[in-house]
């Protein structure tokens, strides 16, 4: 795959995050790394949504150097290099403050697994790391410490990132983290909320991630 392409893919990605309602403004951002992972393109700096186009996007070294754009590379650039450094699964970085995901980080409280779809994209509660400063490395530090194995975690007073093996995945789960936290927050106005069982995470999960849009040809259905 050329930059180009890349390019043309991490630009259509960013524009997909207004589109889901999950970044105001200039806000948010989304990377992915080259498939010689020599090199991530990211979203510029301070560039509205709606005047975004492939050309835009920033090419940066994994030192950070800019290495081609004619803007400046979002502020928490640092943040999703450190992600990728310490994450060779990992191609695409995504972050958002999105309102009920972000009114958990706000408090510092996790997502609890009180739902099946909770389990089903997570495999748990949506974990909630501490407070880091923006523009160094110590929110990518702190995501590859605290997220485990969930594909999003919320960053306490500052926001969502979900990552992924592809945009779609990480994208993916930064639609899905909104969603859920919605679901949970109008829930926990009802009353307290009771998380599913061990067992039965685990077993949601492995469904979801293993055998959910396969195709059972002894049994003639889609799982």
């Amino acid at each position: 795959m050329k930059l180009k392409e890349l390019k043309e893919q991490v630009c259509e990605g960013n524009l997909a995050l207004p589109r889901y309602g999950l970044v105001a403004w200039t806000g948010g951002n989304l990377s992915a790394m080259a498939p010689d992972r020599d090199c991530i393109v990211i979203k510029p700096s301070g560039v509205l949504y709606e005047n975004m186009t492939p050309e835009d996007m920033v090419v940066v070294g994994l030192d950070g150097t800019v290495l081609e754009g004619r803007h400046g590379p979002s502020s928490d650039t640092l943040s999703h290099l450190g992600i990728y450094a310490g994450r060779e699964d990992v191609t695409s970085v995504v972050h958002t403050h999105s309102t009920y995901a972000t009114a958990f980080a706000a408090q510092g409280k996790p997502i609890p697994c009180c739902l099946t779809a909770v389990a089903d994209e997570f495999g748990g509660e949506v974990p909630c790391g501490g407070y880091a400063r923006i523009g160094t490395d110590e929110i990518g530090k702190e995501v590859l410490r605290a997220i485990g194995h969930s594909p999003a975690i919320l960053m306490r007073q500052h926001g969502v990132f979900t990552i992924g093996a592809t945009i779609t995945k990480a994208l993916q789960a930064a639609v899905m983290v909104e969603d859920v936290a919605r679901t949970v927050w109008a829930a926990m106005q009802l009353g307290p909320v009771q998380e599913l069982p061990a067992e039965e995470i685990a077993a949601n999960f492995d469904r979801y991630t293993h055998r959910y849009g396969t195709y059972d040809a002894s049994e003639g259905v889609n799982r």
